[in-house]
């Protein structure tokens, strides 16, 4: 019981410090000063429901309020974790952030999701051209419907993948 009151502290507490982080990260975001929503605003909004949704869980604990352990019916407690498979996410993960600033968005999430989809079972024929797709919906969606800009690296100059 003891335990379990700690663990929920301390998910309470890591949801708050990541809303946080979230709000005085959004401070850097560029941004126009007139009464526009701008881009900061989708940040601070999720920033604060998270401070709020950490400390109500807190408090929650403090009351007495512990969430119910699950009896895992769909789950098979005898089968390990797949930590090669784990390793290989991060790893595709990792390779992510890192090709971002290198070769654009469109190219680093291509990666992205094609990488976490073949490792996680899907036929490469079929994953590689739904991760294209997707990257670029994505990048165009930021472009063009948000009027954000993502790097578009290798294909900067490009009209429709360029914001």
């Amino acid at each position: 019981m003891i335990a379990a009151k700690a663990e929920e502290y301390a998910f309470g507490g890591l949801v708050a410090a990541v809303g946080v982080f979230t709000l005085v990260d959004a401070t850097t975001i560029a941004g126009r000063d007139d009464n526009v929503v701008g881009p900061r605003a989708f940040p601070y909004a999720v920033g604060i429901l998270l401070v709020v949704t950490g400390i109500a869980a807190i408090i929650a604990t403090a009351r007495g309020k512990l969430g119910q352990a699950e009896d895992a019916e769909d789950v098979d407690e005898n089968v390990r974790t797949d930590w090669l498979t784990v390793a290989k996410l991060v790893a595709v993960l990792i390779v992510h952030l890192v090709l971002i600033d290198v070769v654009g968005w469109p190219v680093a999430a291509a990666l992205l999701f094609f990488g976490a989809a073949w490792t996680l079972g899907a036929t490469w024929w079929r994953a590689l051209p739904i991760a294209v797709v997707l990257a670029l919906l994505v990048q165009v969606v930021f472009a063009y419907g948000l009027g954000l800009s993502l790097p578009a690296g290798i294909f900067e100059g490009v009209p429709f993948l360029d914001g």
